[in-house]
């Protein structure tokens, strides 16, 4: 009994031709990822020295985060590959199993939904060759990290042990806050984590990482925007599809759904309606890094909570310079508030700040009588609440900027670094969908998620600079504003590289 495979392109190739510990392959949909990690279990299953029995055994773990996911997408694609009729039964009784006995291999296959605290304790029990992962961005760094452990210990050392044991794991593109980007190198690590907690993110030695091209390429005019689409004439697996398989999927899709699933390119999928339709990531998106205007303050917008995050903003000549973002996760008020003074003082030496925070962060806690703004003022920052907390206004306040041109340019201008803020105005911060049958309706609010912290704290600066003054009254502001010479260039680069790194998200 054979099995007829070949490699669909030269990054699969190179995928199943490593040995590396943990091999890690991300591609856009239809590229055969998920089939060549299949062949590849099966493959080395083949290659297993044989034990003092003469047989080639070994024992797989193939997982995935959800139950339904597992049958209809990971077990069907296992069995196109090795049918019951020709391989031998498969058990459908859980744990799903497929032994696959032919000549001298003997491999049994165990397909694990890892959507429940008994399916992670049965991992954690397993005596395992291997682990195929599929779907790596929809399972934490933690379920991975336990596989680690529980590979190479399968067939026993008394038995010969394992020709080749480890990881492998196949991926669509994730978002750059995911593990498997910063691991790969291709995405920063954040900088609010401790020392502890980034060393589990640096990679290995052992870890390898492909990423196949996508299967479609922009097509973009000579300002750069993007027009259409075409096919990639480096796609991989595309002998295996059909000649309008990518061109006929992308139609009525979004643009954050052809990014990932298409081109394979880092970013998240949102399934709500976008705040701020007037966003123009060609326009909004400064080229290159920005330099702050000297003399002129800058503002920090401030949103608490448990994602507390600060946005850095200057108004220059009645534009709206976006200039870097500070995002951490789980952290208090007092940590925040000492990485945020440190943050000033290494990034904008020199410069005086204005802080504006969330007015409900000036409002004791039932549990502490000490309010987000004391906690600042502790730490040597004076804050103050912004004038509202109308999530209507606020968000008037940041369209207004949007839509904006000042002496021919845009109003609102983002520092590239500030990657979160970015897609959140792409889609991540969004008005979610509501389950209604017969129309398409949305919350009236925006979703709180990882992308609305940020944009909060954006709103609360620009509100506190002035926007919102000028959406309710007008401008009646009699004091005159610091105003930057005209020839002072926003794009200009820093005598430092510390506006290089990209910001922590």
């Amino acid at each position: 009994m054979s099995l007829n495979y070949k490699p669909p392109g030269p990054t699969t190739k190179a995928f199943m031709l490593s040995s590396a510990f943990f091999r890690g392959l991300r591609g856009p949909v239809g590229s055969g990822k998920s089939v060549c990690c299949c062949v590849e279990m099966f493959r080395r299953a083949s290659q297993q020295e044989p034990g003092p029995d003469g047989k080639r055994k070994t024992r797989w773990a193939v997982v995935r985060n959800t139950n339904p996911q597992l049958k209809t997408t990971t077990i069907k694609t296992w069995l196109d590959w090795f049918p019951e009729d020709v391989w031998g039964k498969f058990n459908w009784s859980p744990p799903f199993t497929h032994h696959v006995k032919v000549g001298d291999i003997d491999m049994e296959v165990i397909f694990l939904a890892l959507d429940k605290p008994e399916d992670v304790k049965k991992l954690l029990s397993l005596e395992l060759t291997g682990v195929f992962i599929n779907e790596a961005r929809e399972v934490p760094k933690a379920i991975v990290d336990a596989c680690t452990m529980r590979v190479g210990r399968f067939p026993s050392m008394k038995d010969g042990g394992p020709t080749w044991y480890g990881v492998i794991a196949d991926t669509n593109a994730p978002d750059e806050d995911h593990w498997w980007p910063i691991m790969a190198g291709e995405a920063p690590v954040p900088d609010h984590l401790t020392r502890e907690e980034a060393l589990m993110l640096i990679k290995p030695d052992t870890w390898e990482f492909f990423t196949q091209p996508g299967g479609m390429r922009p097509v973009r005019d000579d300002e750069g925007i993007i027009t259409g689409y075409e096919m990639n004439p480096v796609a991989e697996n595309v002998g295996n599809l059909t000649p309008a398989y990518y061109p006929s999927i992308i139609k009525g899709k979004t643009r954050s759904w052809i990014q990932v699933y298409v081109l394979n390119e880092l970013g998240s999928l949102n399934d709500g309606k976008p705040v701020y339709a007037d966003f123009d990531y060609a326009m909004h998106v400064a080229k290159e890094p920005l330099v702050p205007a000297a003399g002129i303050p800058i503002i920090i917008g401030i949103d608490f909570g448990l994602t507390p995050s600060a946005v850095y903003m200057q108004l220059v000549r009645g534009r709206w310079l976006i200039l870097r973002e500070l995002v951490a996760q789980d952290m208090g008020a007092a940590k925040f508030a000492d990485l945020l003074r440190r943050d000033m003082q290494q990034n904008f030496p020199g410069f005086t700040f204005q802080l504006w925070g969330d007015p409900a962060g000036d409002y004791r806690a039932q549990t502490d009588e000490t309010t987000p703004f004391q906690i600042l003022r502790t730490a040597g920052l004076k804050a103050r609440a912004a004038p509202t907390n109308d999530p209507v206004v606020r968000i008037e306040a940041v369209s207004a900027g949007l839509t904006r041109l000042i002496e021919g340019k845009p109003g609102f201008l983002i520092d590239p670094g500030c990657t979160t803020l970015i897609r959140g105005f792409a889609g991540g911060y969004a008005y979610k969908r509501l389950q209604v049958s017969g129309a398409e309706r949305y919350d009236d609010r925006p979703d709180k998620n990882k992308f609305s912290h940020p944009h909060d704290a954006l709103q609360y600066g620009m509100c506190g600079g002035g926007e919102s003054r000028k959406l309710l009254l007008g401008d009646t502001s009699n004091t005159k504003p610091v105003v930057a010479r005209k020839s002072f260039d926003v794009l200009g680069w820093r005598q430092t590289s510390r506006r290089r790194a990209t910001s922590p998200l």
